[in-house]
This record gives structure tokens, C-alpha cells and sequence, in this order.
């Protein structure tokens, strides 16, 4: 009797221990089985793009007008009105040197011209004479012949003289250095005060609007690069920019040392301004085709097989892929088979997805309290 009574108290805690555990089991199958909640960001249709196949191409970005300004008469710097970065027009003056030296011998040259000129009708005039008194016989022909001798002389004194008077104008103007060109000063080696031989380096001047990307690629790549082909690259200190230029020239001679052969790339720089000798890379686009691509941030990888999630009929498919080619330009993969054109994939599969698990697209007025519903459930 003991016994039933025992068996009969056991019976009643289990059957009261499941009652009670049923709300439990009933809100989980009910959280269990509630779809997960997308927003349009969260999907991405796919749609053909452009591939582009090409070598790698790595450089600098180089001025094409750059001028070295270098002394070319000796003096004491004694201005400097230019430093670096400033904007210089054709012809303004960079750089003063002392004139005193050049002064005095521009003076100095110019009256040797001086002398020179009235030397010349001096004897110009003698040689008239003596040619009128030839005539009546009353000199000799040695008398007249000295009388030419002295007044080629002082012709050729004269176009001397004159030579050596455009010469010391010219090393007078070399005192003022002046930019060639209209551009930016990019270095500046000289201050007020330091001594400038003949052909110290004074500054360096650049054309801020002829910079080209300057790269070289792998010599077993450029057999498919051709003068005319897009490059696509990124500049450092530019981040998130793309620029493009085209293959302008390729250089028959290989670098010694790496055996890389180098590409001149025109760049279409419109307003923009880069500064040059940063660092560049890029890709030549050597062959162009459609096709389908998928960023990287959507492939779920495993061992040598590729998936994305892919959104359909209200469920979420863990779907292979087979992919191709890499786009370098963007980090985009090729996708071969597996999926096909406008179908919606997650752009960032995150989280405890299930294959075949529900899910639905949220309407547009809940889209902030689903956003926040559907990151916390993927894991963003």
C-alpha cells in the first residue's frame, strides 16, 4: 500500500512538471520558427558588370614639364623670393644673385663699344682721305694700304667689342633666375647668404598639370599591354580614390636590375591635382568582357568549395559556387555556375543562418526597427 502511494505522488510532480514546462517549449518552437527579418541593404541583386583582365602595374605618379634650375654665373645668393609649393608664373624671378662683378663688367663692356665705335669712324675717315689723295697721286700705295689695314682693325675690334658687351648682359640677366615655365616650386636648395657656383642646384620646378603615372609590369605580361589600353589604379594618400589613365607609351628597353618593363600612362586628371612622386598601383586593363561578379564580402568559404546565401521564395539557400576570374580593379570574383543574373543575395551572410530557414523582406516604413532586428540576428 506504501508502495502505490509513492508511485502515485511521483505521477502527480511529473505530470505538474510538464504542464509547466509547456509555455516553454511553446515559446521557443514559436521564436524557432519566426522568419528572419531583412531590409533592402542587407540584399544584393546580381547583375553582369565588366571583367577586366590585365597585368599589375606599379609606380609613381611623375611630372612630365619638371625643371632643374641651376646657376649659371658665380655669386652670393642674395634673395630667395620663392619656397616651396608656391605658385610661380613664366618668367617671375625666383632667385637674385649678387650683380656687383656683372655690373662692372657690363660697364666696363660697354664702354670698350664706345671706344670701339670711335676708333672705327676715326679711321674711317682717314681711310677716306688717303683714298682722295691716291687718287691725285700724292701718297703712296703702302700709305694707303696701312690706312685699310687700320680701318678692318677697327671693324673687327667693334663686332669684339659688341660681342663681348652681349655676353656681359647676359651673365647680368643670369643674376636674376627665372622660372621657364608657369607651375609650382617642388624643392628649394638655395638661402640668402649661401655661395652659388656655376651649376649648383637653386630649385626645382614642376608642372603640376603634366603629372603621368610612371609603373612598370612583369616582362612575361607585356605581351598583353597595348599603347591605347585603360589603367585603372589607386595613388597612397588618395584613400578610396580610383583614377584612370591611358597606356601612352612602352619603353622597348627592360629595367637592368628587375627586368620589369616600364609604361607611360597619360592620366585624365580634369580639375584634380595630385601631388607628385607618391606611390601608385594599379591594373592594365589588357581584355575586357561581361560578366557576372560577386564581391568578396558575400562568399562564404569552405575548404576549395564557395557559397553565397541566396534569397528566394521567403527562404535563405546556402548555394555553391563556381568562380572565375578576379577583378582586381574592385576585389569582385567571377562567378562561372551556381547562381545566374538578378538573383538577390546577402550582402554580408553573418551570424547562425540556416539553409532552408525562413525569411521575408521587411515593407518600407518598419525598415529602422527591422534594420536593428535583422543586424542583431545575422550578426552584424
Amino acid at each position: 500500500m506504501k508502495t502505490i502511494k509513492m508511485t502515485f505522488i511521483a505521477l502527480c510532480i511529473t505530470s505538474t512538471l510538464v504542464a509547466c514546462s509547456k509555455p516553454e517549449v511553446a515559446a521557443t518552437v514559436e521564436a524557432t520558427a519566426k522568419p528572419l527579418q531583412l531590409v533592402s541593404q542587407d540584399l544584393l541583386t546580381l547583375t553582369e558588370s565588366t571583367l577586366a583582365r590585365g597585368p599589375v602595374i606599379s609606380g609613381s605618379l611623375q611630372p612630365v614639364v619638371k625643371a632643374e634650375l641651376n646657376a649659371e654665373v658665380s655669386g652670393i645668393v642674395m634673395q630667395v623670393l620663392k619656397d616651396n609649393g608656391d605658385l610661380v608664373k613664366t618668367g617671375d624671378v625666383l632667385v637674385k644673385l649678387d650683380q656687383t662683378t656683372y655690373r662692372d663688367k657690363l660697364l666696363s663692356a660697354q664702354e670698350a663699344e664706345r671706344s670701339a665705335v670711335v676708333t672705327l669712324e676715326q679711321s674711317n675717315r682717314q681711310l677716306k682721305r688717303m683714298q682722295s689723295l691716291s687718287k691725285q697721286s700724292l701718297v703712296t700705295q703702302e700709305g694707303l694700304e696701312a690706312a685699310e689695314n687700320k680701318a678692318n682693325q677697327a671693324q673687327s675690334d667693334l663686332a669684339s667689342a659688341r660681342a663681348r658687351l652681349v655676353e656681359a648682359r647676359q651673365q647680368m640677366e643670369k643674376t636674376d633666375v627665372k622660372a621657364p615655365f608657369s607651375g609650382v616650386v617642388a624643392t628649394r636648395k638655395v638661402s640668402a647668404g649661401d655661395t652659388a657656383q656655376i651649376g649648383k642646384g637653386l630649385m626645382v620646378l614642376i608642372d603640376p598639370a603634366s603629372i603621368r603615372f610612371e609603373g612598370y609590369v612583369a616582362a612575361d605580361r607585356v605581351g598583353q599591354v597595348k599603347v591605347g589600353n585603360k589603367v585603372t589604379f589607386k595613388v597612397n594618400g588618395y584613400s578610396g580614390q580610383f583614377f584612370t589613365g591611358t597606356v601612352e607609351r612602352i619603353n622597348p628597353l627592360a629595367n637592368e636590375s628587375t627586368r620589369q618593363v616600364q609604361l607611360l600612362v597619360a592620366m585624365e586628371l580634369k580639375e584634380q591635382s595630385l601631388v607628385a612622386g607618391l606611390y601608385a598601383e594599379g591594373h592594365v586593363e589588357a581584355q575586357n568582357s561581361d560578366a557576372l561578379m560577386v564581391p568578396e564580402s558575400a562568399l562564404i568559404r569552405e575548404g576549395d568549395k564557395n557559397f553565397v546565401w541566396q534569397f528566394a521564395n521567403n527562404e535563405l539557400k546556402k548555394t555553391e559556387v563556381k568562380l572565375g576570374d578576379k577583378d582586381e580593379r574592385w576585389g569582385t570574383q567571377q562567378v562561372l555556375s551556381g547562381i545566374v543574373s538578378g538573383a538577390q543575395i546577402l550582402r554580408h551572410p553573418q551570424g547562425a543562418l540556416t539553409d532552408g530557414g525562413k525569411a521575408e523582406l521587411a515593407s518600407a516604413p518598419q525598415v529602422s526597427s527591422v534594420q536593428t532586428s535583422a543586424k542583431v540576428s545575422t550578426g552584424n
